[in-house]
Formats: structure tokens, C-alpha cells, sequence
């Protein structure tokens, strides 16, 4: 599996298919617990059809999380290859308010000072995360 970054503006608007936002509260990292699994996973997700991307980061975050006040920004576009390619955008944000989770496909959140270990993702979710790590 490939993870390659491009800068914005560098990859068609019309390909990018996810946003994920690498997201921290009170100096903790963000991650969601999925439902159906037993993992954790960076909060993002899918676009939906004729959604700017921008707001599919909104709306992915509170959903995933239920941040309700926050400050968000994009950092890069990325891709990931394996048999085809995909596209997303990657998104930092500090929250600083947080409220209920929605009753959605995340189970629970929980606050990390590092990444945990068991992953959803684990060879992609690191590299987005180090990419972050780089520019904030």
C-alpha cells in the first residue's frame, strides 16, 4: 500500500473521495471507536455527492465526535494505491468544545497524548498523522 501527498490544488477537487481531520482537545488527540470494530480510528469519511469538501471535514468531525466548536484547516491532499487509487483531503483541527455524540456509527471517543496502538488503519492512519505532525 502506497500513501502519497500532494499540496492543494495539485489533485482534481472532483477526485477527492475523504477527509480526514487529525483533531486535538485539550492537547490530546482525538480518536473514534467505530461500532462494528474494535479499533480506533482518525475521525473522517466519505463525501457526499455535490459536497464541498471543506464541509465534509465539518461534518465528519462533528459526527465522529460531536465537536461543536472548532477551529479547522486543510494541510494537504493525500492518495492512497493499493490495486486502484483514492484521493482526500487532510485536515487539522483544534476543538475546544465538544458535546454529545451523535447517535451515528462511533461508538465512543477517547483522548490520546500519542496514537494508540491498535489502529483501524495502521498503514495509512500513521502516515497522515506524521504529516500533521510536520506542520503544526
Amino acid at each position: 500500500m502506497e500513501v502519497n501527498f500532494y499540496e492543494i490544488g495539485e489533485v482534481d477537487d472532483a477526485l477527492l473521495k475523504f477527509a480526514v481531520i487529525v483533531a486535538r482537545y485539550r492537547g490530546k488527540w482525538i480518536y473514534c471507536k467505530h461500532k462494528n470494530r474494535d479499533t480506533w480510528e482518525i475521525p473522517g469519511g466519505h463525501r457526499e455527492e455535490n459536497e464541498e469538501i471543506f464541509y465534509t471535514a465539518k461534518r465528519e468531525l462533528f459526527e465522529e465526535t460531536g465537536a461543536k466548536v472548532f477551529d479547522i484547516r486543510p494541510v494537504c491532499l493525500y492518495s492512497v494505491k493499493e490495486t486502484s487509487e483514492s484521493h482526500g483531503m487532510l485536515f487539522f483541527a483544534e476543538v475546544s468544545e465538544l458535546g454529545d455524540l451523535p447517535e451515528m456509527e462511533i461508538e465512543r471517543i477517547e483522548l490520546f497524548s500519542q496514537p494508540p496502538e491498535n489502529l483501524t488503519y495502521p498503514l495509512i492512519q500513521p502516515k497522515l498523522f506524521n504529516r500533521i505532525q510536520d506542520v503544526i
